[in-house]
């Protein structure tokens, strides 16, 4: 029997490629992998929903891969994730292009949709929500071979005015420690050195299944696993970042010095309206003691402004905090209006001109920033995990950069360099958003 060639477009956040990853390894004993969607008889787009933007960019990708129907090899065509949660069957109605959707919690029905669907028989499937369970499974990576994400846990419990994603994902839940590190183990044998902790509230971990944080106990857990390098944390609110954490950032030599702590505004009046579960006074004092207790640490964080009622005075003090705090690494984003909200009913929303403003304002700030905190990085050497090789330049990261967001270290080398190894790398000169550097030694 003829194997038929899948291909998948990931689309949105880490989370959603963990689970295209997962999609792919479920696939790949009845079906081969193809990177190139001409070739492909089945066509998957797992899509985001979060907002605006991301809702539009899936509904564009399924339109494009719709194409490849009447030009290529595609028999089938689905879409799953995030929007197909959301929207169900309106979006199949929406959208015929389509021959199914699957949602955030289906994709153990998909070989047997697959099948039906090849074999021209009549399918009825419904998009259901769920709180329960946690997508796991054999994995084909998408990352390469030098880092993986892995999810330690699912959905969310926080009530942010603006999100949908806990009526997308469900509650909070996390997966137990023996499944991570089993998960965490195989990775390694695959030859991940670095592993990146993903979830929508990380420092939430353990406290549904074990009544209390256990983030802490995990990292170590995770470090003594052979060949895994470095462990990286997303995604830590603030106001749940407790002392064993902290210590084990500050000790352990594996748990890089580096921490995602998206906060969103520092005007209390704004958190207030977000709902989020924090003051500006718990968020600068948070970011005072990890610089305190971890010197070398470098921070992310992500910002959105134009939230409804955010007037001028909101926002200079959001401008003050950038000024003063100086983040190693900033995203800001402007406010999307989402459907079934409590902010989309708002009063007070701001103009789209006015939030494009206060972003490039913000944006030119953190520019300047970043550029001055590269420069003084000139001379200092760093650890680097080489990820690429392209024209005889090896692209790497050091522990204060995540993959895809935080920039690169572009390193001139005389000798052949080893993908998915560590170098000592001198950092001699900076671009926009990269360091330039030189190899000294290699470390493994």
């Amino acid at each position: 029997m003829k194997k038929y060639k899948v291909g998948l477009v990931s689309l949105g956040c880490d989370k959603n490629r963990i689970d295209s990853e997962i999609i792919l390894g479920n696939l790949s004993e009845n079906y081969e992998i193809t990177n190139d969607p001409k070739k492909a008889d089945i066509i998957i787009v797992n899509t985001c929903g979060f907002i605006e933007s991301s809702k539009q960019e899936s509904i564009d990708t399924i339109l494009e891969m719709s194409e490849y129907k009447n030009k290529y090899n595609c028999k089938v065509l689905v879409a799953t994730g995030c929007l197909t949660q959301r929207y169900g069957k309106e979006l199949l109605a929406l959208m015929p292009e389509l021959d199914f959707i699957l949602g955030v919690n289906g994709y153990g029905d998909l070989l047997k949709l697959l099948e039906s669907k090849l074999d021209n028989k009549e399918l009825n499937y419904e998009v259901e929500y769920s709180d329960t369970g946690i997508n796991e499974g054999k994995r084909i990576l998408t990352t390469g071979t030098s880092s993986a994400y892995i999810r330690i846990a699912e959905g969310c419990n926080n009530t942010c005015s603006y999100c949908i994603i806990p009526k997308i994902r469900g509650r909070y839940r996390s997966r137990t420690i023996e499944s991570i590190l089993k998960e965490a183990e195989e990775l390694s044998m695959q030859g991940v050195k670095e592993l990146i902790l993903v979830a929508q509230d990380t420092t939430r971990y353990g406290t549904d299944i074990y009544k209390e944080k256990r983030l802490h106990v995990l990292l170590q857990e995770i470090s003594k696993i052979e060949g895994i390098e470095w462990i990286r944390v997303l995604y830590c609110y603030p106001e749940e970042l407790y002392e064993g954490l902290i210590d084990e950032i500050a000790n352990n030599p594996k748990v890089v010095k580096y921490l995602d702590i998206p906060i969103q505004h520092i005007s209390n009046n704004i958190l207030k309206a977000m709902r989020r579960r924090t003051k500006k006074e718990t968020i600068t004092a948070k970011i005072d003691e990890l610089r305190k207790r971890v010197p070398e640490i470098a921070l992310r964080t992500s910002l959105i402004v134009g939230f409804p009622g955010e007037t001028e005075e909101d926002f200079n003090e959001l401008v003050d905090f950038v000024k003063e705090y100086k983040i190693d690494n900033l995203g800001v984003f402007t406010y999307s209006k989402e459907e079934d909200t409590l902010a989309a009913e708002m009063d007070n929303q701001v103009d789209e001109e006015v939030k494009e403003k206060r972003k490039r304002i913000i944006m030119t700030l953190q520019s300047k920033i970043f550029f001055n905190k590269n420069k003084n990085k000139i001379g200092k050497k760093y650890r680097v995990l080489v990820e690429n090789i392209e024209n005889n330049i090896a692209i790497g990261r050091n522990y204060a950069m995540a993959p895809d967001i935080d920039g690169a270290i572009l390193i001139k080398c005389d000798t052949i360099l080893t993908i998915g190894n560590f170098y000592d790398v001198e950092i001699i000169d900076t671009e926009e958003y990269d360091l330039i550097g030189v190899v000294q030694n290699e470390f493994s």
